[in-house]
């Protein structure tokens, strides 16, 4: 509805223009309507901010969830790969122990073996020593009288 026909509906259709009366009306009329078109717009712009808001506070939501599920995808990852070095690690280690233990007992088994002959050679009263020489057998036997 325009001005002219507002003017016209509140005051009956009777309104010369010069009259002061009609100028107040029309200008109280101009104001209603801005007043009312701001208000419309104000009314407008918050219903978007509010729905553009919500969009964001979803997006972010959204975004967040899939970080977290990266972060916890690169942790299970990175678990996963410290395990295998721990294994491999505790492998290398054990064979380093057993290759340690075998010649540790092959040097017992050495050392035993050399003091028991030892041991034999001069355990008792009776020591001596044989060596064979083409085709004889030399025996060299000392007796010990305590």
């Amino acid at each position: 509805m325009d001005t002219q026909n507002l003017i016209e509906a509140s005051t009956g259709g009777i309104c010369p223009e010069d009259t002061d009366r009609c100028l107040r009306l029309e200008k109280a009329a101009v104001t209603i309507q801005s007043w009312w078109r701001g208000k419309v717009v104000r009314q407008t712009l918050l219903h978007s901010a509010l729905r553009a808001w919500v969009i964001q506070c979803w997006w972010r939501s959204t975004q967040a969830k899939m970080l977290e599920q990266r972060r916890r995808l690169v942790l299970r990852l990175y678990t996963c790969q410290e395990w295998a070095v721990v294994k491999v690690q505790a492998q290398v280690r054990m064979w380093q122990a057993r290759r340690w233990f075998l010649q540790a007992r092959q040097a017992a088994c050495v050392i035993q073996s050399h003091w028991r002959w030892h041991a034999s050679q001069t355990r008792g009263l009776i020591q001596g020593r044989y060596e064979v020489k083409a085709s004889r057998l030399e025996l060299d036997i000392e007796i010990l009288m305590a």
